[in-house]
């Protein structure tokens, strides 16, 4: 009789975290191919999010195992990779501009949320500014958890904003005719065996070197900015097979939707209106900025919608590939907004959120 050691039998599923895992994948492609058959604007995404969510809030979380989530990020960020083109390289010359938009945007996006949310919903004002900053979701909720702020509810507000965003962004594009109905955007053909081989490989190192950095979204980041560099340079043709390029979509519709898992349907619940109503503050004025953009650029306007949303980094570069738009100016955007939430939250929180002696009153 074999007996497997201690370390290495632990370091093994168990058979219900096989079962979870299948289950999972099940429930997401189902509402992936659905919402696909009935020919939606990102559906794999949204149909696997939406099935996947609806099991959370009722009461039957969901998810996939950690290693599986970074092949799935990885192969996003290689098929991102694989779309940049030299023509993308005009839209440089309106970053400065935009950037220094989206960082006003950000900041009045925030303030206003906040603000609805001390003055509707009688938030304390960390609390309402937490839950007011889009992106970077786990430094938000450090943040919350060291200035004992209202976690389970600013948890609700960020992720469901996110799970509008990701549905809604692709049936808003469609609804104005700036994107049509129908199937998925035609890509060019998969890149031979040794080109795949090398693209995974330098996916790899990158997104390990990020990770090393504590980049922020480092899978998906490092695996385009391989995947960039190789197809730029003309390295290699060609990106990822068709069936891995559906099912990383459905992925990463899982992945956005299992957040719900963590959260309990009485606590989802009794923080939706809120999270509705300061999603709604944000998009009016974030459109307004949308607006201005389009105004004064020449980039056009699928793009600086999806880089404008104020949705997580992975959500929004995954409705880039599918909705075929510029990964380049998308990812810019959202890595600065990031790196902008990053930095300026704690100091606003500092100063004009609840001090650390009135926590207790």
């Amino acid at each position: 009789m074999t007996v497997i050691p201690t370390s290495i039998g632990a370091a093994l599923p168990g058979r219900a975290d096989i079962l979870k895992t299948l289950e999972t994948l099940v429930i997401g492609s189902a509402g992936g191919i659905l919402f696909l058959w009935a020919q939606l604007p990102g559906g794999l995404i949204s149909g696997a999010m939406i099935a996947v969510a609806g099991a959370g809030i009722a009461g039957r979380p969901l998810g996939l195992p950690q290693w599986m989530a970074h092949i799935v990020l990885m192969t996003l960020g290689v098929s991102l990779g694989a779309m940049v083109s030299p023509g993308m390289i005009r839209n440089l010359g309106a970053y400065p501009v935009s950037i220094g938009l989206l960082a006003a945007a950000t900041f009045c996006a925030t303030f206003g949320s906040s603000l609805y949310l001390q003055r509707i919903h009688g938030w304390d004002r960390t609390s309402a500014l937490l839950a007011g900053s889009p992106g970077a979701l786990s430094q938000v909720i450090m943040l919350a958890t060291e200035r004992d702020a209202d976690v389970a509810g600013i948890a609700v507000v960020q992720i469901m904003r996110v799970i509008i965003l990701t549905a809604a962004v692709p049936l808003l594009l469609a609804a104005t005719g700036v994107l049509g109905h129908g199937p998925l955007p035609s890509r060019g053909p998969p890149a031979s065996a040794p080109a795949l081989f090398e693209l995974a490989a330098v996916a790899i190192a990158v997104a390990l070197l990020f990770r090393w950095m504590n980049f922020p979204a480092s899978w998906m980041f490092g695996a385009m900015l391989g995947s960039s560099v190789m197809h730029g340079t003309g390295w290699v043709e060609g990106g990822v097979p068709q069936w891995a390029y559906l099912t990383a979509l459905i992925g990463i519709g899982i992945l956005i939707g299992s957040r719900f898992g963590r959260i309990g349907p009485r606590t989802i619940f009794s923080h939706i209106a809120a999270a509705l109503g300061s999603f709604a503050v944000a998009i009016a004025i974030s459109a307004v900025f949308v607006a201005a953009i389009a105004f004064v650029t020449h980039v056009k306007f699928s793009d600086i919608v999806v880089a404008f949303a104020p949705g997580a980094m992975d959500a929004m570069l995954a409705l880039a590939l599918t909705l075929h738009v510029d990964p380049v100016f998308v990812g810019a955007h959202h890595l600065s907004r990031f790196i902008f939430v990053s930095i300026v939250t704690p100091g606003i929180v500092h100063l004009y959120g609840k001090a650390q002696d009135d926590l207790d009153d």
